[in-house]
């Protein structure tokens, strides 16, 4: 079942703080508990549908930090989202809110690192995701990269970590291996085996999708499961 049937409707009985709640629910009429809370504690909404309006309200913020939102980041946005045409309206619904809010990005952040505290895997998705909708209009501004920068070290996602996710992103045969799998050219093999291992559990699709990532978003884990591993066949070759 697709997550955008009723994506706004289905927030409405749970209990759901923060600004992101208050943001769902000046739209329904504020029928969501808790909306207007101060907090950050996550309610009981289905976890796909909380990523999802996560990942539109940063793309919304993201797409407006050049001052100016492309027709191709628009295209990206449905397409990295799978969004129906049938569902189209209420989530530019949410976009448009999310463009027009007075609230910076980073207190949406902040609620999404809370929510996703102990699952940085998805933390890290959603920088990934970030970037694909950046890199839309085939050119990343430098507002966008400060942007997506500021986001993960509120995810608190370090920079070794960052460098990596940006990395995976290039074609294989231009990828820094090294950078992919956050390890040092003079780290024995044994260390880089243990980072290779890792990654490749936390970033596995399967295991994302347990964790709240939707099923309409998960291609791009996919690719950057590719990178990391071709970042360790090609350090392994290198190595022997």
């Amino acid at each position: 079942m697709s997550i955008w049937g009723s994506l706004i409707g289905g927030f409405v009985g749970f209990s759901f703080a923060g600004p992101i709640g208050a943001l769902i629910g000046s739209m329904i009429g504020g029928r969501i508990s808790s909306a207007r809370r101060t907090g950050f504690q996550r309610g009981f909404a289905p976890p796909q549908q909380v990523f999802a309006i996560a990942l539109i309200i940063l793309t919304a913020k993201l797409a407006k930090a050049d001052g100016q939102v492309s027709k191709e980041e628009l295209i990206a946005i449905k397409n990295k989202l799978k969004i129906p045409d049938s569902e189209i309206d209420q989530v530019k619904k949410i976009f448009n809110k999310a463009k027009e809010d007075s609230l910076g990005y980073e207190p949406y952040a902040q609620q999404i690192a809370q929510i996703y505290r102990n699952n940085p895997a998805v933390l890290d998705e959603v920088i990934n995701i970030l970037f694909y909708i950046a890199e839309a209009d085939s050119k990343v501004s430098d507002s966008e990269i400060v942007m997506i920068r500021n986001i993960a070290k509120i995810f608190g996602i370090n920079k070794n970590q960052f460098e990596g996710i940006r990395e995976s992103r290039k074609g294989s045969d231009k990828l820094n291996p090294y950078v992919v799998l956050g390890c040092d050219p003079n780290d024995d093999f044994a260390t880089i085996r243990k980072k290779y291992l890792n990654l490749s559990k936390e970033h596995h699709p399967d295991v994302l999708v347990s964790k709240g990532v939707p099923k309409e978003v998960i291609e791009e884990s996919k690719k950057k499961m590719r990178a990391i591993n071709s970042a360790f066949d090609r350090i392994k070759k290198m190595k022997s």
